[in-house]
């Protein structure tokens, strides 16, 4: 005959699986030798390996990524200290590689997890046995995530030209103040380009404002194709672009400008049925321990870019190199003193 203590005894016990078995949770206990003794109903469904089948088996041997993973670093960590612990899914690797089972909440297909190990202490006091708890937080990650996006995006266009695609003036000459640090710091050759489309007032004039505008678009993108990946290229102001040319020395940097000269110069655009050519004046600067600032920097390039100019066009022209620094100073003073007035 069964007492009524015996009976509330089952009853707890009867509620106590119930829940476990239940509960929207992963519930996996196991001893010091990895033998499973609890494998809930949540672990049963993402695993696809009943209850039946682990239950009192190796988990090592259905999980064997678990020897050499963070997981049995942190079941070793919880024995050892006989404390909580806990890690989330940004401080781990995928162990238990579930399908995220709510896709229409989620924009991944994987499920994200957090753990959280406790120790199991005995009737004599000791631990013999950790409980992994493994929560499903996929919404919430995927809406970290997402928001990190976003951010990344508004980031990405506060510091982008909308009409040429590469940096806007702001945060180009942020890069070039950068730079100028790093060079002094570590005398890596870094040389600075800028160039200017040649005659286009000219263009505007001729064939109208959208038409311009398709010149700087197409200039835009001859020019992402023709630079390196570390470079770093903006749209300075109108028609004049900048790019900082890393790990470029003076003749590395000749190469460059002239390939894109080059490509700009044998470009065709059509629009409206119209043909239209475009060439661009280039001036180099490559940086040396002389200059005293980044500004000065910018006014040396522009000297060559301007000596370009008044010496032809579609050309390259490198700062103290093609022409005495001299010179192209006489040159920027009655530029500077025309744009004053």
């Amino acid at each position: 005959m069964i007492e009524n203590n015996d009976l509330t005894e089952i009853h707890d016990l009867h509620r106590y699986l119930t829940i476990i078995q239940n509960i929207h949770v992963g519930i996996v206990v196991i001893d010091r030798s990895y033998t499973v003794k609890i494998w809930n109903g949540f672990m049963e469904i993402n695993s696809g390996v009943t209850g039946f089948k682990i239950i009192g088996k190796n988990l090592l041997e259905y999980f064997p990524d678990i020897k050499s993973s963070w997981l049995k670093e942190k079941i070793t960590e919880a024995f050892q200290l006989e404390n909580t612990v806990y890690s989330s899914w940004e401080q781990h690797n995928e162990v238990f590689n579930f399908k995220n089972n709510r896709p229409f909440t989620g924009n991944s297909e994987e499920m994200y997890k957090n753990f959280t190990i406790i120790p199991i202490k005995s009737i004599t006091g000791g631990t013999d046995e950790v409980c992994i708890i493994i929560y499903d937080v996929t919404d919430e990650a995927c809406s970290k995530q997402n928001l990190e996006d976003a951010n990344k995006q508004l980031h990405q266009l506060s510091i982008t030209d909308k009409l040429t695609n590469i940096y806007n003036r702001g945060y180009w000459e942020e890069c070039l103040k950068q730079q100028f640090r790093i060079f002094m710091r570590t005398k890596t050759p870094v040389t600075l380009l800028m160039f200017d489309i040649d005659h286009f007032k000219n263009i505007n004039d001729t064939y109208g404002h959208p038409a311009g505008v398709q010149v700087l678009k197409d200039a835009g993108a001859i020019l992402k194709k023709i630079v390196r990946n570390s470079d770093i290229a903006g749209r300075y102001g109108g028609e004049e672009f900048g790019i900082i040319l890393l790990d470029a020395n003076r003749e590395d940097a000749y190469h460059i400008a002239e390939r894109l000269r080059k490509a700009i110069e044998q470009h065709i655009i059509l629009f409206d049925n119209l043909e239209i050519k475009f060439t661009i004046s280039i001036g180099l600067c490559t940086l040396s321990e002389v200059t005293s600032s980044p500004q000065e920097w910018l006014i040396k390039t522009d000297n060559s870019l301007y000596f370009s100019k008044e010496h032809g066009r579609n050309r390259t022209t490198q700062y103290g190199l093609n022409d005495t620094e001299e010179t192209m100073n006489i040159i920027i003073s009655k530029r500077t003193q025309t744009t004053n007035n």
